[in-house]
């Protein structure tokens, strides 16, 4: 009865929401109420009977034109139907296609207000229908679990959200006691690429940063390149990971060698996926409307990050940077596009019974940092991202077997203005004025630098990973996706080239990488000081810089700060400690990565003011994350209260491999095949992995 009631009060409100219209829209008339109730009686029969036929057949039409073949398809059922002769005229295609736009707008804005939920009910009947159809659907009895991951959210900052209102639906699971929330730190590298590295495959060894320079290869690895993805999941997959047992990796940088991925960057380019074009986002055109809305709320996102930016510079907010070009289209594609896809997908893997899901959630992470760690419409996007956890959730209850959800991050962000916002020169321009370039001062020892910085185009690397998936495939539109994404990849290869400088310069947020690319092997201190005098004492002197990994020929591997060192192989420490401002296990994390074959010749890590919680962007970001200083390297997991979380009093779990094996454990105790369980009691003593927990058990 309380379906039947929902779906007249749906047919009831298009019917008002067509008279309107026609009273509205040239080229569109309805005669009276009845022909209106007529005419949103036959869409609802169509979108019932006929659109779940439709799209079946033209789904690969539709994700090869990006959706606009949906919205093709929505016109065009509603131009036949009105081909009746029942009191309601469409003039042409064009105005059918504007009565789609403007029905899907008003009538979604309503249901909202009403809580009628329709798409929601259109969405999973269809799915539900297609799965049962294709025999996908698996029935079990045990548990399933859901890792969602919102990527950049900090624990601090998740902690306030849950008090202020800002994540209600997280918020109530803690307060109704079903879940509890834990804090986790990161190794010295806190970005997506190495913390899901050890997540999915419980390995982030040798992944210095977001991307690094590789003397063996001759060029610089970025994470979020599709064939840099694929390489970096090559190197540490066993076949074993997070999701090999049947699971699905939506929207990640690595698939935790799950057999169902969709937007996974490691697997974007394989050809040898099986599957008509397009499987992966049935579910997402599903609905059909959609696409629609989906466009719609994009432009809506667009004008919002038009207003937010504009109300920055008016009230001169600080620390801000600049939001134009086509970062509001960027950040269109993280928090309404991306977002409706992996709602969907998600949602289709539990109505399909995937025993284990793993997405990550880009949207605040995205906005966080160009507007900042909790301004507020970086704090309305988490709200949004809450509302599509909660729309998950509330899709478990029709699954064909019963799931655990799991919400975590893989790092925060830490707040700050940028370094060249502060001192007026990058950390390339710094390296360029000491080294020189051919010219003038140090051009003697100094040679051509080049810089590359992460930019954070997160982003953009998943909009390009949608291209490259539907470039894998053959036509003219699978042809023109691939050479955009290609094209994309070599202009962000700037550090790629014939002929490799003599300094690259690379940033990761508030962590800068400095290799020397025509000198084979780790350039030790005593050789840089040699050829390059006058650097590391530029360096390790300049006020925004913390401290600076080199490894010397005397003392191994050493951390420089401006008033003294730690000298790492011993844990000596001479003059002012540079690494006491980072936390007691600062040491550990900078000496592990010190040990990666791929270590840079100099890495350095931005200032951390602690009276003020910020540090020091190598790269234009507000908010950013990459190296030590403040809430990036301590993320969170939100998990049910039944499965137990090793650390005991005074503990805490260090490292995503760690993270990796508790969730392992998780899967275990829940009765899937094929998980080893972590037992709690691996702990390292100073100077090994900080991969494992390090204040023992």
């Amino acid at each position: 009865m309380r379906l039947v009631t929902r779906l007249a009060s749906v047919v009831v409100l298009d019917t008002l929401v067509l008279l309107v219209l026609a009273a509205v829209l040239p080229g569109f008339t309805a005669d009276d109420f009845g022909a209106a109730l007529t005419l949103a009686l036959l869409l609802a029969l169509a979108n019932a009977l006929l659109w779940p036929l439709l799209i079946r057949i033209a789904l690969p039409f539709t994700v090869a034109t990006l959706g606009l073949g949906a919205l093709v398809l929505n016109a065009l059922v509603l131009l036949a139907i009105a081909q009746i002769d029942y009191g309601v005229h469409v003039r042409d295609f064009g105005t059918a296609l504007v009565v789609t736009l403007l029905l899907t707008a008003i009538s979604s804005a309503a249901s909202a207000v009403l809580a009628l939920g329709s798409g929601d009910l259109w969405y999973r009947e269809v799915v539900r229908r297609q799965l049962k159809r294709t025999k996908l659907a698996v029935e079990s009895d045990v548990p399933g679990v859901l890792f969602l991951e919102i990527d950049g959210l900090a624990h601090e900052v998740l902690q306030r959200a849950l008090r202020d209102g800002n994540a209600p639906t997280l918020a109530r699971w803690v307060r109704d006691g079903s879940h509890e929330l834990r804090r986790w730190e990161t190794d010295w590298s806190s970005q997506t690429g190495a913390c899901q590295a050890g997540i999915l495959h419980g390995d982030n060894d040798d992944m210095p940063a977001f991307r690094w320079w590789e003397k063996d290869r001759g060029k610089a690895i970025v994470t979020n390149h599709p064939r840099d993805a694929a390489e970096l999941e090559r190197r540490r997959s066993n076949g074993r990971g997070l999701l090999h047992a049947d699971g699905a990796s939506r929207a990640n940088i690595l698939s935790g060698d799950a057999p169902h991925s969709m937007l996974t960057m490691s697997t974007v380019l394989d050809r040898r996926r099986q599957g008509r074009l397009g499987q992966d986002y049935f579910a997402y055109f599903a609905s059909p409307y959609g696409v629609a809305l989906t466009f719609l709320r994009c432009i809506g996102e667009i004008c919002v990050e038009k207003a937010y930016a504009i109300q920055q510079r008016r009230r001169d907010v600080l620390p801000r940077v600049d939001r134009s070009g086509s970062y509001p289209l960027v950040r269109a594609f993280g928090t309404v596009i991306q977002l409706d896809l992996q709602v969907a997908a998600v949602t289709a893997d539990v109505l399909a019974g995937r025993p284990v899901v793993y997405t990550t959630f880009l949207a605040y992470d995205e906005v966080a940092h160009h507007s900042g760690v909790e301004r507020p419409d970086t704090l309305a996007v988490l709200r949004r991202v809450d509302r599509a956890i909660a729309r998950i959730a509330a899709a478990v209850e029709h699954g064909p077997r019963p799931y655990e959800l799991v919400v975590l991050a893989d790092h925060g962000q830490s707040q700050g203005a940028t370094f060249l916002q502060r001192y007026g020169e990058s950390l390339e321009q710094l390296v360029r004025r000491v080294v020189g370039n051919g010219n003038g001062n140090g051009a003697a020892n100094g040679g051509k630098v080049r810089a590359a910085t992460a930019a954070s185009d997160e982003g953009r690397g998943q909009l390009v990973a949608g291209l490259a998936e539907l470039g894998t495939r053959p036509g003219v539109t699978g042809r023109a996706a691939k050479a955009i994404a290609e094209r994309r990849d070599e202009q962000a290869q700037l550090t790629e080239g014939q002929e490799a400088p003599d300094v690259a310069v690379m940033a990761s947020g508030n962590l800068g990488l400095i290799s020397f690319p025509r000198e084979a092997g780790r350039v030790t201190l005593e050789q840089i000081e040699q050829r390059r005098p006058g650097l590391i004492d530029a360096l390790r002197a300049h006020e925004g810089i913390g401290f600076l990994l080199v490894r010397s020929e005397r003392d191994g591997a050493v951390a420089l700060g401006a008033n003294g060192r730690h000298l790492l192989d011993s844990g000596r420490v001479e003059g002012e400690d540079p690494l006491a401002p980072f936390g007691p296990r600062a040491a550990d994390h900078v000496r592990r990565t010190d040990r990666f074959p791929h270590c840079p010749d100099i890495v350095v890590n931005s200032t951390y003011w602690e009276d003020v919680d910020e540090v020091a962007a190598f790269e234009e970001l507000v908010g950013s994350h990459g190296g030590l200083g403040g809430a990036q390297a301590q993320p969170f997991v939100l998990h049910p209260a039944g499965l137990p979380w090793p650390a005991r009093d005074g503990d805490e779990v260090v490292g995503s491999g760690t993270v990796h094996r508790i969730f392992c454990g998780w899967l275990a105790q829940l009765g899937q095949d094929g998980y080893d369980p972590f037992d709690g009691s691996s702990s390292v003593s100073p100077g090994e992995s900080v991969s494992t927990r390090t204040d023992g058990a």
